[in-house]
């Protein structure tokens, strides 16, 4: 395999695409030619008709799904806009909410119930439900709400339709439906080229890269559907080390040796990755990390320490907000005139101006390092332990709010934890250990969730009081 993780023009995916889209080209040719011609919005009509059984009601779904993928994303809002018209019919509701007013009696009021609920029901609804029929169907809705989920802006009838649909995929994806496997090196190739393309945190530079992530001393995860077999949902890499790791680079490093795992006693989870967006808002990633972290206790009886080693995407973008808001209560008079003797800075230049005058030097020499460690180090906890978003009780970070929701705690900050271009620019190399203790995980989860309370080892806490 190359050293380069470079994709042909037509992977290995895109082939099967083209072969499901020419297996629905192949069902909807059994439609009647007299179907031919007829417009999108004709061709709804059709579908909902249901005329000719349960063979032409596919064949039509197959039809309408091959004129949706060939269309270019451009043209796709036209289609959902469309689809978007089946609406519920408002004198129906009516006439059933006016049935349910006048009713008197409980035979009454339950027919009545059931009534508005069919009138309630879009037509869409049964028109997209009717896609699920068909080989890769369910993907295709999941597609289709990522498009939706970029084009409808504030369109109402997109929103609704948006509504319907996330109702509908949030039902069939339920955690009880999905499949956790393995992912190794022998994994049919058309999953691995997934992986590289799903990899959004740490960006899988070569095969030989991947081959390492898959090493006998690592792991992944994935969730399935079982009617996308081919297509993780959602999945984690794991490194099995002792003690915690500190840096990503290093926990990738491919001339690093490989570790017996049976004398690891620490599980690092260092990359989550969501690979479908049409799924945005349906959770399962805290059910993932339950799951695997009983499936690696079964196998691994030495392991004792489950923690991640986590990005820290939005601190520098935080620390960008309180300059321009000239908020210089976050730094001491000391920290104040330390970096501005480090940054040279003019007289009167602000703490906050001096402290993003340092972090933009493209090399950090040893001063530099020596005056932004001690203030990024107190800055990165305050964010991570104290700050809040629109909602002061969840926390502003999204992964913090993510691992703290679902009963990690805060375990230790990693002073220059990831140096990549991306680290750097997105929290100045900092990283940090939510970890894992499956005694504390539903106490901490309640604590967070109702009242805003962050777990945090004691190490931690002493720092953010200090």
């Amino acid at each position: 395999m190359s050293d380069v993780a470079v994709i042909p023009a037509e992977t290995l995916v895109d082939r099967a695409l083209r072969r499901v889209t020419g297996l629905w080209r192949d069902m909807a040719e059994r439609v009647s030619g007299r179907e031919e011609e007829l417009s999108i919005a004709e061709q709804m009509r059709a579908c909902l008709a249901a005329r000719g059984g349960e063979v032409s009601a596919r064949a039509r779904a197959a039809k309408l799904a091959a004129a949706y993928r060939s269309l270019p994303a451009a043209d796709r809002l036209s289609f959902l806009r469309t689809l978007a018209e089946f609406d519920a019919d408002p004198v129906a509701v009516e006439n059933a909410m006016a049935q349910w007013t006048s009713a008197t009696d409980v035979a009454g009021k339950a027919a009545a119930k059931v009534a508005l609920r069919r009138a309630l029901e879009s037509p869409r609804v049964r028109l997209m439900t009717q896609f699920t029929g068909i080989p890769d169907g369910v993907k295709l809705l999941v597609d289709l709400r990522e498009d939706l989920l970029g084009l409808m802006g504030d369109d109402p009838l997109l929103r609704a339709l948006e509504a319907d649909l996330k109702t509908l995929l949030a039902s069939w994806f339920d955690v009880s439906f999905l499949e956790l496997r393995r992912i190794d090196w022998n994994s049919p190739a058309a999953l691995l080229e997934k992986l590289i393309r799903y990899e959004a945190v740490h960006r899988i530079e070569s095969w030989e890269d991947l081959k390492n992530r898959l090493d006998s001393d690592r792991r992944c995860y994935a969730f399935f559907h079982p009617r996308m077999p081919e297509e993780p949902l959602i999945f984690v890499e794991i490194a099995l080390v002792q003690g915690l790791a500190g840096s990503v680079q290093a926990l990738l490093d491919p001339t690093a040796d490989v570790m017996d795992p049976a004398k690891a006693d620490t599980a690092i989870f260092y990359s989550i990755n969501n690979c479908q967006r049409g799924l945005d808002g349906i959770a399962f990633g805290n059910f993932l990390i339950k799951r695997v972290v009983d499936v690696l206790s079964q196998e691994f009886r030495n392991l004792r320490n489950f923690a991640t080693l986590s990005p820290i995407p939005g601190f520098c973008r935080w620390l960008a907000a309180r300059e321009e808001a000239g908020a210089e209560g976050l730094l001491t008079p000391e920290e104040t005139e330390s970096l501005r003797q480090a940054a040279q800075a003019a007289p009167g230049t602000s703490g906050l101006a001096a402290l993003q005058m340092l972090m933009a030097r493209k090399d950090w020499d040893m001063p530099t390092m020596k005056a932004l460690e001690p203030v990024l180090n107190r800055l990165c906890l305050r964010y991570l332990a104290v700050e809040g978003g629109r909602n002061p009780k969840r926390a502003a970070d999204p992964v913090a709010h993510f691992h703290l929701s679902n009963g990690a705690r805060i375990e230790r900050l990693n002073w220059r934890g990831d140096i990549s271009a991306k680290g750097m620019r997105e929290s100045a190399g900092m990283m940090v250990n939510y970890l894992y203790d499956p005694e504390a995980i539903e106490d901490n989860h309640e604590a967070y969730a109702g009242e805003g309370k962050r777990a945090m080892s004691a190490h931690v806490r002493k720092l953010v009081k200090s």
